[in-house]
């Protein structure tokens, strides 16, 4: 089985957006910008790229992220790929590639932090229940419960 597995760490270019699906299942989208420096051996020269990612973050995990982290903020993410394609109201086909977190952590590299342990939920609710942590976000390369790939959660 190939896994499709991603761990960036970088910078949040903006603030996470927390909206909810129609079904009642939160979500939160941010911007991640990653930074790679090397130095260029020919002139000893310093070089960087810098590569954007859109991440979405779902369940109990969207709402402590929307609540957590700030435009600035350096985080490392774990999670998936996931291409996502759709057609224009001009009809012109789009798609993109996002990274679907499984985890979202604050960088202690340059920073500290002070943990919050949220209470664990059970039933209902905003994020649709769950079982604490990651709540109900679908497993790695599943659908998501409750969310259909026609759905758009924005």
């Amino acid at each position: 089985m190939a896994d499709n597995i991603v761990t960036l760490v970088g910078n949040v270019t903006r603030d996470p957006e927390l909206r909810f699906t129609p079904s009642g299942q939160a979500v939160a989208s941010f911007g991640l910008a990653v930074n790679r420096r090397w130095q260029n051996r020919q002139n000893n020269e310093w070089e960087e790229q810098t590569s954007f990612f859109d991440v979405k973050c779902w369940a109990q995990m969207a709402e402590n992220v929307s609540e957590s982290l700030g435009r600035g903020s350096r985080v490392v993410v774990s999670g998936r790929l996931e291409q996502r394609s759709w057609e224009t109201e001009q009809g012109d086909k789009r798609s993109k590639v996002e990274v679907v977190a499984d985890e979202v952590a604050p960088s202690l590299r340059w920073a500290t932090v002070a943990i919050t342990k949220n209470e664990r939920r059970e039933g209902g609710g905003q994020s649709g229940g769950g079982q604490g942590g990651g709540g109900n976000r679908p497993a790695a390369n599943e659908a998501s419960a409750g969310y259909s790939e026609e759905e758009e959660p924005f």
